[in-house]
């Protein structure tokens, strides 16, 4: 006989091919529903997949074995019906178990009645009559050489019987199937552990202590998406009043973007020193380091600035990231561009640095495309714009109102999941 495979047509699309295609149901026909729904549900331990009433008026109880990979729907039909002379018979209804002999134990409890003890069959097929071998065939399927089980029968309320079975090979098909969901457990248990730890280490890389500066006041933060992302803030005291600020958007999301964004931390942090007296050359040792030990397709757009606190003066490296907002004091926007490309792209890479000077009252505002790519229902962005006026509401207050002021307005304009993570970071020059 010709497998599915072999009679299908040859210009059938692959996509049809591979279409999901199950059982979703079995008619078993009742006297009394109520009555058959107690036998299914307390005594067989089957659970309640739908108990609905058709168009016609008709109820329909449909329930499933635990594994749920198939229904019964219980019907009670009219008694003039040819559907109701099918109550009481042998229905072609197979159950598979991997213990026949403890199912039977635990139904008897129960008070489920059986047509006989569980019996040991060992069947070759060559040997069987015509009929019997037709009849094995349209319980079982194809014809193995040999199997070998355990089956009984037992019977409803209406005895409406069915065979109860197990088989060498679904028993051990049960077996390898209980090691694998065990195994994947485990698996997902430890994935799930060693990510928190993950999430908690990469939390620690964020600023601990926020250096003090006299005309500076500050504050960032990060919201990812996952349990690890890609965002990058930090605070890095360089001596005698100075300040490092730094925001990157690393390339990727979760665990490898996680991974990028310590690499890139780790060369901030050791190559910090020099970032003073020799900006360009600090962040071109930070691109190399970046680029020789991350993957050729990793990047990070990042804005870098070094804050004087005597001199009131940002010197500052855009690396191909979101202009940074300079909102001054009396009103006027200024917008700090790129001035170079990303970081870890390219081995000769040119960095450039711009300068700017900070008042009292101004407010600078540092963040990711999270914020501003945030949608709403609608599939609109918050935008730049809807930034620029949550900052001009909230300008006159303190860094971290601000900060968790405009993270309000971004999470109430998109309230559904999250993402891509938020980072954001908020400074005001202080009065004299």
């Amino acid at each position: 006989m010709s497998s599915p495979a072999e009679i299908a047509q040859p210009d059938q699309p692959q996509e049809s091919r591979s279409l999901y295609l199950g059982i979703q149901a079995v008619d078993v026909f009742v006297h009394d529903l109520e009555r058959s729904l107690q036998f299914y549900v307390a005594q067989l331990g089957f659970k309640v997949v739908a108990d609905v009433v058709l168009q016609s008026g008709q109820r329909r109880v449909q329930v499933s074995p635990p594994d749920g990979t198939a229904s019964i729907n219980l019907i009670a039909p009219p008694p003039d019906s040819d559907e109701h002379q099918l109550i009481g018979r042998a229905t072609q209804v197979v159950f598979v178990t991997e213990d026949v002999a403890a199912q039977y134990s635990e139904w008897r409890k129960r008070g489920v009645r059986f047509q006989h003890s569980p019996r040991l069959r060992r069947i070759k097929y060559l040997q069987q009559a015509p009929a019997r071998l037709a009849e094995q065939t349209l319980l079982f399927g194809e014809q193995p050489p040999v199997w070998g089980g355990v089956f009984t029968r037992f019977e409803d309320p209406d005895r409406n019987s069915f065979a109860l079975i197990s088989l060498d090979e679904v028993s051990r098909a049960i077996e390898e199937r209980r090691r694998t969901i065990v195994a994947k457990l485990e698996a997902e248990r430890r994935a799930a552990h060693e990510l928190e730890i993950a999430k908690q280490v990469q939390a620690r890389l964020f600023p601990q202590v926020l250096p003090e500066e006299q005309t500076l006041e500050y504050a960032g933060i990060c919201i990812q998406a996952r349990a690890v992302g890609g965002d990058y803030y930090d605070f890095l005291h360089l001596g005698q009043g100075r300040l490092g600020i730094a925001l990157a958007d690393i390339s990727g999301k979760g665990i490898a973007a996680a991974l990028m964004m310590a690499n890139l931390q780790a060369n901030l942090r050791t190559q910090s020193a020099i970032a003073w007296d020799e900006p360009e050359r600090f962040l071109q040792s930070v691109n190399n380091l970046f680029y020789e030990n991350t993957a050729e397709s990793a990047y990070a757009s990042m804005f870098f600035g070094i804050y004087d606190d005597q001199t009131r003066r940002l010197r500052y490296a855009n690396c191909g990231h979101l202009c940074a907002l300079l909102l001054q004091r009396d009103g006027t926007l200024a917008r700090l561009d790129s001035t170079c490309t990303v970081m870890g792209l390219f081995k000769d890479w040119d960095c450039s640095m711009a300068e700017c000077s900070l008042h009292a009252g101004d407010t600078f505002a540092l963040y990711t495309d999270g914020v501003t790519e945030s949608f709403n229902d609608t599939g609109e962005e918050f935008g730049e714009q809807r930034l620029i006026d949550a900052l001009q509401k909230y300008r006159g207050a303190v860094p971290r109102t601000v900060l968790d002021s405009v993270i309000a307005e971004v999470r109430s304009f998109s309230p559904r999941e999250q993402h891509d993570d938020i980072t954001l970071i908020i400074a005001r020059c202080r009065e004299s």
